[in-house]
């Protein structure tokens, strides 16, 4: 993989969500490798698996089954290792509680989904 390359990793339940964002991301002007996981427990154990190269930018849906992005938000940010991955969290929820809470355990950015 190409130094300059940005490894994107999509964390979301829905299969059309995945395959959308991955062709949006696709089509930018910028050298990119992006892997998909299911659920937060795909996520964690994408992340933990020291075979795996940590991503430079992670989407993060919030709305997941088995372990909720928040959830997932929180362990990430409790290993040294994993704190330079900058995450965005994205939702359909636009609550001031939902989008606090992802800031105060780590997010870098909040996108509210349609």
């Amino acid at each position: 993989m190409n130094a300059n390359t940005v490894r994107v990793l999509l964390a979301d339940d829905d299969e059309s969500d995945r395959l959308n964002f991955s062709e949006a991301l696709e089509e930018m002007k910028m050298q990119l490798s992006i892997q998909t996981v299911n659920d937060g427990i795909e996520l964690m154990n994408f992340l933990n698996n020291p075979l795996n190269q940590l991503p430079d930018l992670l989407f993060l849906d919030l709305n997941m089954p088995r372990m909720n992005g928040k959830e997932c938000l929180r362990e990430i940010r409790k290993s040294e290792d994993m704190n330079s991955i900058a995450i965005a969290i994205y939702s359909t929820s636009s609550t001031e509680k939902d989008i606090e809470e992802t800031f105060l355990a780590g997010a870098n950015v909040y996108i509210k989904a349609q």
